[in-house]
């Protein structure tokens, strides 16, 4: 074992949180070392191809492994961060002393501050026959598929309906895998409705009040019963049905890891709404434990975003305590990342962490505009099977359908409230609005729009459409976002599908708008029959026509 080496700062974790702290605090000349287990950096970051939502300030609308691009780009250049892959933190004691095993090494370190970023663990779920192989938890599909090129199965039966459920049962179908369905044991969808709309817009049954009872299989799944549950989340006799599938896919849930924290005896309280046991801290992710700080999924479930920002309050506030200049100019920047963490947190997607941070002592909603804290639409029928109802479509729509002879105009199929503005912040005419705050519902000018298709690509959701009614006599035009390949060809047809998945009609392909502009979202632009304009949400490329 190696002398015990003096540090600065040692972050625990390479994830998105750790990344962001060890960046915050290098740039204020700290010293920082970055230790991660695994042989790269990136957390969960490196296999999530999906865009962002949040803040233009916070990457919304890039794909998490470009983020993860930026970041690790940032710390390459940065004199101050020495990186520690492949480096397993095995304990931290009374003393501060750490121990990392690195090379087969046990080296010791002496850190005046840490930061412990060091994610989540998977839930698991109870039910017969759960040890099958074939069985995963949604974090390994997404490793399989997104780091290593691994097809886990082709047909897959999804168990929850959270964001990280529903993004990785549209990653598996961009992979080329069957989704049989989607189970939710709770009455609503767990996740965002712009990620359930897309899905059932490809045909994908999601079904809430349904629970898995058994998997079925002898060396392997193939199949699982499932059944239905009451208000009283009691199983109703008779509801069981089969659902063959090669692959059961678990997404129930995270809980903090906390297990080096204890070590330490960091105060831990259970906190369900933060998902499980996490660590007493402040506003500034201060510990129980002086100068030991923690940052992202450790300190309670929520999105990357509100990780990178809570990494980067706890990096300015080591860098605030041990470092010798610029402490106005970091509070500053502190209390403008609290802020943008109120911001994010102050709509109804935030009711349950906001109710969670009360329980530590944190806000107490007093920071919170309550205007933004209930939905402004009645989306009980979409949270529950995933498409729109007609009144929500009729609030999103023109009022008066003289609109549509103006030519071209964008319609935002997004009715939640939840932080989210690339639409807003891609329109180059000012026609989407939010007013005022990312929370708010999107909704478009139709004086001003020119139907240009911009924020069809831009969209995170895949819930702008642009819609040309009288392109012809008899026919219309509908934009929709696409990332699936193969891609259509000018001329090419496709079959045309409502947002239900059902097929409608036949339809033209005209036009493709698929460059770096669009990022891997293609524009494209489909002529159909006039009387499915306002139903016409998908399309499929026929099997054979890329041979």
């Amino acid at each position: 074992m190696s002398k015990i080496q003096n540090l600065e700062l040692l972050v625990v974790g390479g994830g998105p949180a750790g990344l962001s702290a060890a960046l915050a605090a290098a740039n204020y000349g700290i010293k920082v070392s970055l230790t991660e287990e695994r042989e790269f950096l990136g957390g969960q970051l490196i296999k999530q191809t999906h865009r962002f939502f949040g803040s233009e300030k916070e990457y919304a609308g890039t794909r998490g492994i470009d983020i993860l691009k930026k970041l690790i780009d940032e710390v390459n250049k940065n004199n101050n961060i020495e990186v520690l892959l492949s480096s397993r933190v095995l304990g931290i004691y009374e003393d501060n002393i750490v121990t990392i095993l690195n090379d087969h090494k046990m080296k010791k370190y002496y850190p005046q501050s840490i930061i412990f970023a060091t994610g989540a663990s998977e839930k698991f779920l109870a039910f017969e026959n759960n040890d099958l192989p074939g069985i995963f938890g949604a974090g390994a599909v997404q490793t399989l598929m997104n780091v290593y090129g691994v097809l886990p199965a082709t047909n897959v039966l999804m168990i929850g309906s959270g964001n990280i459920g529903l993004i990785v049962s549209y990653q598996l179908l961009q992979a080329g895998v069957k989704v049989a369905a989607i189970v939710e044991a709770a009455p609503k969808i767990g996740g965002y409705s712009v990620h359930a709309s897309k899905l059932r817009r490809l045909g994908v049954p999601i079904l809430t009040s349904h629970t898995i009872k058994k998997a079925i299989g002898k060396e392997k799944v193939e199949g699982a019963v499932i059944c239905e549950l009451d208000s009283n989340w009691n199983e109703v006799k008779g509801t069981e049905q089969l659902i063959k599938c090669d692959a059961i896919c678990l997404s129930v849930g995270l809980t903090p890891l906390v297990d080096l924290l204890k070590q330490r005896k960091v105060k831990t309280t259970y906190v369900s709404e933060l998902g499980g046991y996490v660590p007493l801290r402040d506003e500034n992710m201060e510990t129980s434990i002086k100068n030991l700080f923690v940052a992202g999924d450790v300190s309670g479930i929520e999105e990357a975003t509100a990780a990178m920002i809570e990494g980067q309050i706890a990096g300015l506030s080591v860098a605030k305590r041990i470092g010798k200049n610029s402490k106005d100019e970091i509070e500053e920047r502190i209390e403008e990342a609290k802020n943008e963490l109120k911001l994010l947190r102050s709509g109804p997607v935030g009711k349950k962490i906001r109710k969670g941070l009360s329980k530590l002592g944190l806000n107490h909603g007093k920071n919170y505009n309550e205007k933004f804290s209930e939905e402004a639409l009645d989306i009980s029928h979409l949270m529950k099977t995933g498409v729109p109802s007609e009144e929500n479509l009729k609030n999103k729509l023109p009022s008066k359908e003289k609109v549509f002879d103006k030519g071209p105009i964008a319609i935002s199929e997004c009715f939640q409230r939840f932080p989210c503005d690339p639409c807003v912040k891609s329109c180059p005419f000012n026609a989407i609005s939010e007013n005022g705050n990312i929370n708010n519902i999107p909704y478009v000018d139709f004086e001003k729009c020119t139907g240009c298709g911009i924020c069809v690509s831009k969209c995170p959701g895949l819930a702008m459409f642009v819609i040309h009614k009288n392109f012809s006599e008899t026919t219309s035009v509908v934009i929709m976002p696409y990332e699936f390949l193969p891609r259509p060809h000018k001329g090419e047809i496709v079959k045309v599908f409502d947002r239900e998945g059902k097929y409608l009609c036949d339809g033209k392909v005209i036009r493709i708008l698929d460059g770096k502009f669009q990022d891997k979202t293609a524009a494209v632009s489909i002529e159909i029959p006039k009387e499915y304009y306002l139903q016409a949400r998908n399309f499929k490329v026929e099997e054979g026509n890329h041979g």
